[in-house]
């Protein structure tokens, strides 16, 4: 029986940023999730995790990297964010929002090593064993930039003035052949060029993004995005504030069952604002 638990329950969360709610549903299909989440009030930090490898290891690698990732900048972040320019001549390092994005980095490559470690320890070859994407944002403290980063195709949205748009690029073999321009015999959507865990070496994308007030973003894994059509998503977003997340979250996951998805489903809203305040909060 799984032992899979959420690492972040499904209360409103107060960030710098806003409000933040996630919520994960295991699907009409499968037997145990996957996916994970975790949003951090003390850093500002929001992400979610598709896990993958069977027996449990899907669950096992999409925990292990949130929390691996967490960690690391619960341990680093202060001082990191305290430097300002020492003797690098490069002085674009001494901003703060250059410094965050370093920073992630470096967090996303000490979980990757974590879960490829415990992946030759299973004597897994390489390419193989357990593996999970990841995607989030960071929001620095005294930074009013969002540092957002993406390694497979787990996706972070933007709803804004009435207009939903991507802000991830997936890591997949079928985005690479439309950017190529293949038309013809493109492969399956869920092919991944890149995952934690399974090989020694990754490379996140990791940039910035400039919050506004009203902004709804909207973190899911490709239970939700590969399920339900853009517009739709658009149409539930389009109503949500700091005070419907939790019933959007609902609509959202009731869509993908709805429409035949077959995959675990998690999705992790923000309402932007950072005046908003918590009722008994």
């Amino acid at each position: 029986m799984s032992a899979w638990t959420p690492l972040s329950g499904g209360r409103p969360h107060r960030l710098s940023l806003g409000v933040a709610l996630g919520a994960t549903d295991v699907g009409p299909v499968r037997d145990s999730n996957e996916d994970n989440f975790l949003i951090d009030e003390s850093l500002g930090l929001a992400m979610v995790a598709d896990g993958m490898g069977g027996h449990a290891a899907g669950e096992v690698a999409s925990a292990g990297a949130l929390q691996a990732l967490c960690d690391y900048l619960h341990r680093h972040a202060d001082a990191a964010m305290r430097q300002h320019g020492s003797d690098d001549a490069d002085a674009t390092w001494s901003d703060p929002t250059m410094r965050a994005v370093g920073l992630l980095y470096d967090a996303i490559d000490f979980a990757n090593h974590g879960l490829y470690a415990q992946n030759l320890a299973r004597n897994c070859p390489e390419g193989g064993g357990m593996g999970t994407t990841l995607c989030g944002f960071w929001h620095p403290p005294g930074d009013a930039a969002l540092v957002l980063f993406n390694v497979g195709d787990s996706r972070l949205y933007r709803q804004r003035d009435g207009r939903l748009e991507q802000l991830t690029r997936d890591q997949t073999l079928y985005q690479q052949a439309l950017e190529a321009g293949v038309i013809d015999h493109l492969p399956a959507r869920n092919l991944l060029l890149q995952a934690v865990g399974p090989s020694p070496h990754i490379t996140p994308e990791v940039r910035s993004q400039l919050p506004l007030p009203g902004d709804v973003l909207m973190l899911c894994s490709d239970g939700l995005h590969g399920a339900v059509p853009h517009g739709e998503i658009e149409q539930v977003l389009a109503g949500a504030t700091a005070a419907t997340l939790d019933a959007a979250c609902a609509r959202l996951i009731a869509l993908a069952k709805q429409y035949g998805g077959r995959d675990n489903i998690t999705v992790l809203l923000t309402w932007c604002d950072p005046f908003q305040t918590l009722q008994g909060g």
